[in-house]
């Protein structure tokens, strides 16, 4: 018994590693306005989950797409889709093997080429391995190539990870990118190119190839990586052609099939949060069947421990590139006119022009707008974009165009320290005069810049204290993008804690599965125990992923109705492969010491989500408590062999008896 008490305090860690996405923690209350509390309703009983999907219709391959669409093909061929991931062929490679060396300030790597196998041209990095030392690592698959190319390597137990140092194929040299974000990167940051969060077949390939399919076998400690096609092929964009081939049917023209030719984009150009496990081969989302919004909740400026995201300026708009889809929710272009990806940029396989354009950008804008006056710009030989879609946006090492879409206003960059289109081109000039000029020139902006001035002091952490007002005002306002509204809805429930019940409640009924989500979500930040009844409500809704959302919500209010409809998630066959029920079951298991029940949830965590190291950690402590050291050293060994320097599993493995063999 005292060896387990020897390592009980691990079993504390639980709430804090287990469940890191989510904080149980009362937030602070800054004085803010007082706000209306609604009233409490009857909770309707909780709806009975879905029923599984029919299994997806089979992938046949982009080669047997050849057969009929040769031409298409072809021109596929030529795209940069087409290269999202290669074999690290002369064809593909882009970068310098020829006994390049870079040197960061805590990375270094050697590039050079072998020939030693067979006679067969083999790429080596040579950088600093698991442990720190020095080792030839070859290059097994490179990622991309038209700005920034990765390489990859597969360890030996079948994980693909991301090498150090990428070629920066705009200045044509090596970069550690991961460094100039992260800092200094040793063995022990999470971020290391050795460790989980550097999983290419865990994170990147599911962009980059087309049925992805990764399984772990806890048995031999290796992962298995298979795809369909290595790339963005023919049936990412228009969906599986199992039926297509006999029939003709069963496929998607994303160019007219609206919404969902928008979905086609937004899986890969827009980050996002999954339903299900990633990878979870039962409950792939299927293009044209399901819907992105019920699967997928896009990355939108709240972090998940509280605070704002860094990849937004201060007004939500994306900073970093592949938010693309994040940017275009927000512009009027989208919301009032309907505009969508493919109302600009063609398909792959028809592209004729940079970036895929379907013509001249200037010509685009005039589709919509017409002919403006010749004295709009007040600029010689600028184009629409040079203001509209100034390139603001950070990728990597380089600036690509804002598709938020939106009228520029320098008083941003004064305010809130936010760059435009003014301020890239006329930096030497007082922001003042930028200022003067834009409310002498184009008065009538005055709306559409007041609009991103509003959400620029309603979300800016530097304003928090300030921020009431323009939260209200931004999660009231109707015409506001859903994303925007919902994510004002998250920040004022965190920064004004349950008297803002009043504000986000009205947001339950809305028709957006994204405004009930969110809606939700803040509520539960806010441990409104005064809107529990509302939210019980939707432990109704049409839409599971607004189920789980109340279900969490209920849960950090301290409400038992949340812990029974997370269990009911959990065991009903259609939903028990949603991993945060499973979570969050084990962390409150695991709290009131209840460690049989805890360590079956966490056990089905980790088989989900194998490369969550955290829930193992957790997973080992509850099997220690139970005595079974045998079991806690295997969980420690798959943690460790993930990450070497992980401080949990190294803590509680210090903590276990030596083993008998």
């Amino acid at each position: 018994m005292c060896e387990r008490h020897a390592v009980r305090w691990l079993v504390c860690l639980v709430a804090v590693l287990g469940c890191k996405s989510r904080d149980h923690a009362a937030p602070p209350a800054p004085p803010l306005p007082k706000l209306a509390v609604v009233a409490d309703a009857a909770a309707p009983a909780i709806a009975t989950p879905p029923q599984p999907a029919p299994p997806p219709v089979g992938y046949v391959g982009s080669a047997r797409c050849s057969d009929c669409h040769d031409k298409e093909y072809k021109g596929w061929q030529k795209s940069w889709h087409a290269r999202a991931l290669s074999p690290p062929e002369p064809t593909y490679v882009v970068g310098n093997f020829d006994g390049a060396h870079f040197a960061g300030s805590s990375s270094e790597a050697w590039m050079t080429m072998s020939t030693r196998v067979k006679g067969k041209r083999s790429l080596i990095m040579r950088t600093h391995g698991p442990d720190g030392a020095l080792a030839d690592f070859p290059v097994d698959w490179v990622i991309g190539g038209k700005r920034m190319q990765d390489d990859v390597t597969v360890f030996p137990d079948g994980r693909w990870q991301v090498l150090p140092v990428y070629f920066h194929t705009t200045k044509h040299e090596w970069v550690d990118y991961t460094e100039s974000k992260q800092g200094a990167l040793t063995p022990d940051h999470p971020f290391y190119w050795t460790n989980a969060r550097r999983m290419a077949n865990h994170e990147c390939l599911d962009c980059h190839t087309t049925n992805l399919s990764v399984s772990y076998d806890e048995a031999t400690q290796k992962w298995t990586t298979s795809f369909t096609d290595g790339s963005v092929a023919c049936e990412s964009c228009h969906g599986p052609g199992g039926k297509h081939g006999d029939t003709k049917a069963d496929i998607i023209h994303p160019v007219h099939a609206g919404e969902v030719g928008v979905e086609a984009c937004a899986r890969c150009h827009g980050p996002r949060k999954p339903l299900w496990p990633l990878n979870d081969p039962e409950h792939p989302f299927r293009l044209g069947i399901d819907k992105y919004d019920d699967y997928y909740d896009p990355i939108v400026i709240t972090m998940p421990g509280g605070g704002t995201s860094s990849d937004f300026f201060a007004d939500g708009r994306p900073s970093t590139s592949s938010f693309e889809y994040q940017g275009m929710l927000q512009s009027a272009c989208f919301r009032k006119g309907g505009a969508t990806c493919l109302t600009c940029h063609t398909a792959p396989h028809n592209a004729k022009l940079k970036a895929d354009l379907r013509k001249e950008p200037d010509a685009l804008c005039r589709d919509c707008h017409g002919d403006l006056p010749k004295d709009h710009g007040h600029h010689k030989a600028v184009h629409c974009i040079d203001c509209h879609m100034p390139p603001i946006v950070s990728g990597v090492l380089d600036h690509f165009a804002d598709h938020a879409i939106d009228v520029p206003d320098p008083k941003l960059a004064q305010t809130h320290k936010e760059p435009n289109a003014c301020t890239v081109c006329h930096a030497d000039k007082p922001i003042q005069d930028l200022v003067d000029a834009t409310a002498k020139w184009w008065p009538d902006a005055r709306k559409r810049q007041a609009r991103r001035e509003r959400l620029a002091d309603a979300f800016d952490e530097e304003t928090a204290k300030a921020s009431a007002p323009p939260l209200v005002a931004v999660i009231t306002d109707t015409d506001e993008a859903p994303t925007l509204r919902g994510a004002a809805a998250i920040v004022l429930g965190r920064r004004g804690g349950a008297r803002t019940a009043g504000v986000i409640t009205p947001l339950l009924a809305d028709p957006s599965v994204v405004l009930r989500a969110k809606a939700c979500e803040a509520l539960g930040d806010a441990h409104a125990a005064s809107a529990a009844d509302a939210v019980a409500k939707h432990l109704g809704d049409r839409e599971l992923r607004v189920q789980l959302a109340c279900a969490l919500a209920l849960l950090d209010m301290r409400d038992p109705r949340g812990e029974a409809a997370l269990q009911q998630l959990a065991d009903a066959p259609a939903t028990s492969h949603l991993m945060l029920p499973h979570l969050e079951l084990g962390t409150a298991a695991g709290r009131r010491k209840d460690f049989q029940t805890a360590r079956k949830e966490l056990t089905i965590v980790a088989k989900l989500s194998p490369s969550y190291t955290d829930a193992i950690v957790d997973l080992a402590a509850i099997d220690a408590e139970l005595g079974d050291f045998a079991a806690a050293r295997t969980r420690i060994q798959q943690v460790l062999q993930l990450e070497p320097h992980h401080k949990g599993a190294l803590g509680l493995q210090a903590k276990l008896p030596a083993s008998p063999h």
